[in-house]
């Protein structure tokens, strides 16, 4: 790995850092795989119970490299498709690693999240922005469709009108409106955001890791899902968590407590 993407691991949650900054943490092919790396990563890390996601510098992440772009359209015409394609493929396997890690999961914006920064941001579980962060779902400009599953997790978090008008004109969001509309959940002063979504972190992960996993997967298929196909992604999950060590731990200690008070 070049430490385009950073990994540091602090009482149990993943501080993973986009670390481009001299172009404001803009994605390339070679900081994408390494992404996917070490989110495969800290998801096979059982001491590893929550995860945020922040970039280096004054950006959260700016988006696609746009030389890699230019990059892309010089070559002959008959492959552009084709070779646009595979990078999506390759694009949608670290958004899908990111949005389906069994662990939760938070965006730490500390600045501009733009294009596929905001897409990838959008597919956290929670995102947490700093005073001076701006979003920006700003594909429009370059003549582009969100690529990142923006169009998939935005209508999710700010409705389908709203999602609709923030993806046709590509403007500016701040924090404060970012809270008022679900596009954020949290502020936090610049100074302490990623220790705040830290600690979120280590509250939203604190509970049974194999409940949390099951749940997250059941809940966020929910708004795609029948009603009876939910009920039924449960009970499967509830079987697996009687068969858990931390299930049987923790109704052991509740019967334990239980019997010392009637002594």
């Amino acid at each position: 790995m070049t430490g385009l993407v950073q990994l540091s691991i602090d009482d149990g949650v993943a501080i993973i850092t986009l670390h481009r900054p001299e172009v404001r943490n803009a994605i390339n092919d070679e900081m994408r795989a390494e992404l996917i790396s070490i989110i495969e990563q800290v998801g096979n890390d059982n001491a590893v119970r929550a995860v945020v996601l922040t970039g280096s510098g004054q950006s959260f992440c700016s988006g696609g490299d746009v030389g890699g772009m230019k990059e892309r359209l010089a070559v002959p015409a008959g492959d552009v498709a084709f070779n646009g394609w595979r990078r999506q493929q390759r694009t949608h396997k670290g958004v899908a690693a990111l949005h389906g890690l069994g662990k939760p999961t938070i965006a730490a914006v500390n600045g501009a999240a733009a294009g596929l920064g905001c897409d990838m941001a959008l597919a956290c579980d929670f995102i947490v922005a700093s005073e001076e962060a701006v979003f920006m779902m700003s594909f429009i400009k370059r003549g582009l469709v969100s690529d990142g599953g923006g169009m998939y997790f935005l209508p999710r978090r700010v409705g389908l009108s709203r999602a609709k008008e923030l993806i046709f004109t590509g403007r500016s969001v701040a924090p404060t409106e970012a809270l008022d509309i679900g596009l954020a959940d949290r502020v936090s002063p610049a100074a302490t955001l990623v220790s705040d979504a830290a600690a979120w972190g280590r509250e939203l992960g604190r509970g049974s890791s194999a409940a949390i996993a099951l749940s997250k997967a059941i809940l966020d298929r929910t708004f795609e899902t029948a009603e009876e196909q939910v009920f039924a992604l449960g009970r499967e999950a509830q079987a697996i968590c009687y068969t858990t060590a931390q299930h049987h731990d923790s109704v052991a200690a509740f019967l334990d407590k239980s019997k010392r008070r009637e002594r």
